[in-house]
């Protein structure tokens, strides 16, 4: 590969970045032009790109059979319902709807991927929004903020996670016993911080409830084979990849949304066309650009540039290490989507780990099925949280967050980078901070 293809694919990226960071283009349309641009610089081939998307396929049929699952529930009414009751619940308590908010959040993230979570709740924010006269933007915000923290509950949290665990061998019940507890205290630190960061809506208190719009559920039979199909949906996605003939998320999804047409179709509350329609393209297209990006950098050996770079900081010193590896990760994760960084640095640590002798070689056979030494396992511990808690510090950082920007667009408000880097930024930093101590004190010291 020449140098001048890796200066390409760096500068791009870079561009692009840039591009979204000052707003200057919508961030789909900058990740797409920088993927076309690497195409007809000839550092990546049409194929390859392609390849580079396919490899993420899961990631992007997991958000489009979620996108047609909740939109095919949309004309039964239930969202505006549920934000009805919501807002009668907290009985005009700011600070109540807040809490509210990271109550339902955190434990559903705890079984599904954060994503998947605000794909299936963030249509609720925008009609309670509308109901009491507040600005939904915040509330989105901190929805993701609950989901993304939550997502290190469990293994499967998180996609991040995820990614990490699996290249370690690790169960899901070793991760409940070792890290879950990290997770935990990350929603503990979005809850403290609640007040101070949301103070317009923690100290509001909504009158005239009373006036409050009594929507009414529509299609109750339609909602309840709708309801059928979710907790399909849902069972599936918790034991599907436990079974003899492992079921991934993904195609679950797929069959939940075909499903969902089926009974949208047949009930003829809604047509396919307009189901379809309404589906968030520009974030899959975001997506599938932001993969050929980054697969522009691991081809062109830019990534393995910076990986030796972090290996000579490094050193065999683990405990550095894995700070300095939590904190740049995290602040990587902020400005890259933490998906596809994650899966360039999980290989990349791992070619450290050996040329630095720590491990043997047969850890890069992609059939490894060993375990790692346990003085090694915190570098990757500290990957996992600096990707996932780093995605809460900037709008790019994380596909929850492009989720949520996605739907409130669709709402007619756009979430801005700005806005997010607002209450992002100081939401990083502080979890950040918070893991380095848990991390320094249960692993390290």
């Amino acid at each position: 590969m020449t140098d001048l293809s890796g200066i390409i694919a760096a500068s791009v990226f870079v561009v692009v970045i840039g591009l979204i960071m000052t707003e200057k283009l919508h961030l789909t349309i900058a990740a797409l032009l920088g993927a076309l641009i690497l195409i007809f610089t000839h550092t990546l081939t049409l194929t390859e790109s392609i390849e580079y998307i396919a490899r993420s396929h899961a990631t992007l049929v997991l958000f489009f059979g979620v996108m047609v699952l909740v939109r095919a529930f949309e004309p039964t009414k239930i969202f505006e319902y549920l934000a009805t009751q919501m807002v009668l619940i907290a009985k005009g308590r700011g600070k109540v709807l807040l809490l509210g908010i990271i109550a339902i959040t955190t434990p559903i993230c705890a079984v599904l991927p954060n994503a998947t979570t605000v794909m299936l709740l963030a249509p609720l924010i925008p009609p309670l929004a509308e109901e009491i006269g507040v600005n939904f933007v915040p509330l989105l915000i901190l929805m993701v903020f609950v989901a993304n923290s939550a997502g290190l509950m469990t293994l499967v949290g998180d996609p991040a996670t995820f990614i990490v665990g699996d290249a370690i061998n690790m169960s899901f019940l070793d991760y409940l016993q070792r890290l879950s507890i990290g997770g935990v205290i990350a929603v503990i630190s979005v809850a403290v911080v609640t007040p101070f960061l949301f103070r317009n809506v923690w100290q509001t208190n909504f009158t005239h409830l009373e006036d409050l719009p009594h929507p009414k559920v529509n299609h109750p039979r339609m909602l309840a084979l709708g309801a059928l199909i979710m907790a399909f949906v849902l069972t599936f996605f918790i034991i599907g990849d436990s079974l003899s003939t492992p079921i991934s998320p993904a195609a679950v999804a797929l069959l939940g949304a075909a499903l969902a047409l089926l009974l949208a179709h047949h009930s003829k509350i809604d047509t396919v066309h307009n189901i379809l329609k309404d589906v968030d393209w520009s974030t899959l297209i975001f997506f599938m650009s932001i993969f050929v990006l980054i697969g522009g950098l691991q081809k062109t050996g830019v990534i393995s540039v910076l990986s030796g770079l972090l290996a000579f900081i490094l050193g065999k010193n683990i405990f550095l290490g894995s700070i300095v590896l939590l904190f740049t990760v995290g602040l990587l994760s902020s400005v890259v989507p933490n998906i596809p960084l994650v899966v360039a640095m999980v290989p990349l640590l791992k070619e450290y780990l050996v040329n630095v002798g720590l491990v043997g070689t047969e850890v890069l056979n992609p059939n490894f099925a060993g375990q790692f030494p346990p003085e090694v396992l915190p570098l990757f511990y500290a990957m996992m949280f600096g990707a996932t808690l780093g995605g809460n510090g900037t709008l790019v950082g994380a596909s929850s967050n492009i989720v949520a920007a996605g739907i409130a667009e669709q709402h007619g408000k756009e979430i801005s980078f700005h806005t997010f880097l607002k209450y992002g930024l100081p939401m990083m930093g502080i979890q950040l901070v918070i893991s380095a101590i848990y991390l320094g004190i249960f692993f390290l010291l």
